[in-house]
């Protein structure tokens, strides 16, 4: 197998809901084609842009809101930096207008409606998430396509490389048992050796503050999605619960940040039961956010971006611990290292592994660097990301509706609770026992997503999604 060198910010990434592989992806995708145009001779002047979408893109895409991502990076938006109340004016806008318009480089006819087709016929495709991207010249047509293969990730067909230059690591790893031979030879826990690592890529102040400024991203998202009340987008009605949890405890009363709010909570003592509730809380607040089209991290998806939220926040309110910044860098950087592994071995895509590869990889993820943080040694950390895939093994991806909230949002917390749950069994086990190691459970992940039905793999054609009755309106 060839190696590849993926980081920290490959796997958590700033992006928009409800989907990374639908939503993220897609943009992405539109945004590399219409920089191709730009550097296209004989596309001075396009009339028509034509976006296909095939495979789970095109059975699920609406409910994912890929034809929205299309639109909004036709119109030269970006996921990290668009204001993200104003979407539905620029979407309305865009619907009336059926123009593009682009700093004054061109003004193009385009339709969403017509122009953005859902093909659902049964094709062979080379991978589920397929979309090509058609653009009309005057005398010439271009034309691409590309693979939005989980986490936002985007390959185009006929790349050799979907990274592109990549560089040489002080410590690489493809396997979980290089990892851990790295950290013995060299006295160094997990977060050291991945520190060591980002550095060929940024420098120290970088990586801190970028690090920092993904943490801040997830703690505006739990606190936003713990502010707000309501339903959901959608014909499902799903009423947001987050709010309401919050709500009960803190009544009326406001807070001037997010700060200010997490002090309340880890300042008040609260029972068993209420502490695995406010953990369900952060991460469905995350979650509901993220089926309204909001702005959340990829940790290592939009689908499972509540799980490390959760339990990284669940460690500071609730541990009884000194928190310090280089703490929350830590975990972070142990969550994004061990979410590689899966991507490099495995896959991060519900479309092609079921939600095994997503909530069960998010879960693995916050194991280990729950683990690191509460004394675990590298093989106890491993231990932890191997107990929490352990039991998400199989977990189909069945969007009742196409949408990510039945049972997306809840099994983000449910997720959250194994990873604290497996990070406990780790640090109460001796890991040279342990029969099953991380590499054999990724491995085992990656056979099962092959020999898994594709009704179960992020199209809406099995499991809850045709089981459960769903009103037209």
């Amino acid at each position: 197998m060839k190696y590849e060198a993926l980081g920290v910010f490959d796997m958590l990434k700033i992006g928009i809901g409800p989907s990374s592989s639908h939503t993220l992806g897609p943009w992405r995708a539109v945004q590399r084609f219409m920089e191709e145009l730009d550097k296209t001779p004989g596309l001075e002047k396009i009339n028509k842009i034509k976006i296909t979408l095939f495979g789970s893109l095109a059975l699920t895409g609406a409910g994912h809101c890929t034809d929205k991502a299309v639109c909004l990076a036709l119109l030269g938006y970006d996921p990290v930096t668009i204001n993200v109340s104003l979407i539905n004016e620029y979407l309305d806008s865009l619907s009336k207008e059926k123009v593009l318009k682009s700093k004054d480089k061109y003004c193009i006819n385009f339709d969403p409606a017509k122009d953005i087709m859902f093909n659902k016929g049964i094709i062979e495709l080379k991978h589920p998430n397929t979309m090509k991207c058609t653009a009309y010249g005057e005398s010439k047509q271009y034309e691409s396509v590309f693979y939005s293969v989980g986490g936002g990730f985007v390959v185009k067909e006929g790349d050799k490389q979907s990274s592109g230059v990549r560089p040489v690591l002080p410590f690489p790893c493809q396997q979980t048992r290089q990892l851990l031979e790295h950290c013995t030879k060299n006295n160094m826990k997990i977060s050291d050796m991945v520190w060591q690592n980002e550095q060929a890529w940024l420098s120290q102040n970088e990586i801190k503050n970028k690090v920092l400024q993904i943490w801040e991203e997830m703690k505006q998202c739990i606190f936003r999605g713990c502010c707000t009340t309501g339903v959901l987008p959608g014909r499902l009605k799903v009423k947001r619960q987050a709010g309401t949890i919050n709500r009960e405890y803190f009544g009326d009363k406001e807070f001037n940040n997010v700060n200010e709010w997490i002090n309340e909570i880890k300042n008040t003592k609260y029972s068993f039961s209420e502490t695995m509730r406010w953990i369900s809380c952060f991460a469905e607040a995350v979650n509901e956010e993220n089926a309204g089209m909001g702005r959340v991290v990829t940790a290592p998806t939009n689908g499972s971006a509540g799980v490390i939220p959760a339990v990284l926040l669940y460690y500071i309110c609730f541990t009884g611990r000194e928190i310090t910044e280089s703490d929350i860098i830590r975990f972070l950087l142990i969550a994004g290292e061990i979410g590689t592994f899966f991507k490099k071995n495995a896959t991060i895509s519900a479309a092609m592994g079921g939600c095994q590869a997503e909530i069960g990889v998010a879960s693995s993820m916050a194991a280990a660097a729950l683990c690191e943080l509460s004394g675990g040694t590298v093989r106890q950390c491993m231990m932890a990301a191997e107990i929490a895939m352990e039991h998400h093994l199989g977990m189909t991806c069945d969007p009742v509706g196409g949408l990510v909230q039945i049972p997306c949002i809840e099994r983000n917390a449910m997720g959250a609770v194994k990873a604290i749950n497996a990070a406990e069994l780790a640090l109460s086990k001796n890991p040279l026992e342990a029969k099953v190691s991380l590499d054999n459970v990724i491995k085992t992940m990656w056979k099962t997503a092959k020999d898994m039905n594709s009704n179960y793999k992020e199209t809406s054609q099995g499991g809850l999604a045709v089981t459960v009755d769903i009103p037209e309106c």
